[in-house]
């Protein structure tokens, strides 16, 4: 009898493959941080974008006297205050963003290409004003530290003593130290060598170490120019006169505090565009809100890196 043969065949996996949605994810973007400076800072609306900042003139003038018995003795006294006080502008960061109509209408399933774009546009709005908070030459926290709340390290890398500095400059109710993530782990190296690793506390989910309670903050903003970088340490809060956030309210078309969206219209080449508006500024109430330590010296780990082994 004749043998009947069989070919086995089965689908593979590339055929397979057509009839089969891939899942698909939003755009990622590396560039985007979490941004602790801004959920730490307290934030003010101001009104018609100015914030003035009144202060008392000479507070050493104001008197008082508790030892007499005589009310006839009292000493008379009255709080003066500055003349011509600082008003602070806020600022805007601002750009447009042109979405082709086909590519909205063709290709926004599953994810809407206009809101992507939208997302990705805001995150990248919200960095630069992350940046501007601490670097702007004429608002940021790097350029508004009083002379006299600015210190150099002891020994070049970030250590305890230098820290604990930084806190006699804001030791009234210090919020947070805040600096670039390769600063706090040159600090961290320091604690080990001295056998003093710092404990840790968990704010918004995340876990930071802390110096006598104070957490320190990372944000890749503050700068490292030639291996050196800077600490700042602030306290935070119009009611205790600290560094305070200003914003504009209600603005048109609002999506967040001082953030905007608004669609401009399409032209004759069927592009649509949507003007994306933040408006922001800082103010440091006090010189005694804010302190820094400046020139600490990043790398100094490649120096002690034979102690490690």
């Amino acid at each position: 009898m004749a043998q009947e043969s069989y070919v086995h065949t089965a689908l593979g996996d590339v055929a397979a493959r057509q009839l089969a949605n891939a899942t698909k994810t939003v755009p990622q973007m590396s560039s985007i941080t979490p941004r602790w400076l801004t959920h730490l800072l307290s934030w003010l609306p101001v009104e018609a974008g100015i914030y003035r900042l009144n202060k008392v003139k000479d507070a050493n003038q104001v008197t008082v006297d508790c030892s007499g018995r005589d009310e006839r003795e009292l000493p008379q006294t009255f709080v003066d205050y500055e003349e011509n006080p600082r008003e602070y502008m806020l600022s805007a960061v601002n750009t447009v963003l042109d979405v082709h109509t086909r590519v909205s209408d063709l290709y926004s399933s599953p994810h809407n290409q206009i809101g992507e774009q939208l997302r990705l546009t805001i995150e990248t709005i919200k960095e630069r004003q992350e940046s501007e908070l601490i670097n702007n030459k004429e608002y940021g926290l790097l350029a508004n530290v009083h002379p006299d709340q600015r210190i150099a390290p002891l020994t070049g890398a970030p250590t305890p003593d230098d820290l604990d500095e930084l806190l006699t400059k804001v030791w009234k109710e210090p919020g947070f130290f805040l600096a670039h993530p390769r600063t706090i782990a040159a600090f961290g190296r320091e604690c080990t060598r001295r056998g003093v690793p710092p404990p840790t506390v968990s704010l918004f989910g995340s876990q930071f170490i802390t110096w006598r309670g104070v957490p320190l903050i990372p944000s890749d903003k503050v700068t490292i120019e030639d291996g050196k970088s800077s600490i700042l340490l602030l306290r935070t809060g119009e009611s205790r006169q600290g560094v305070v956030g200003l914003y504009q309210p209600n603005l048109p078309g609002e999506q967040s505090p001082g953030l905007s969206v608004r669609f401009m219209g399409i032209n004759d080449r069927a592009i649509a565009s949507y003007l994306v508006s933040l408006y922001c500024s800082l103010a440091v109430l006090t010189d005694d809100a804010l302190a820094v330590l400046e020139g600490v010296e990043v790398d100094k780990y490649h120096e002690y890196k034979n102690e490690y082994r």
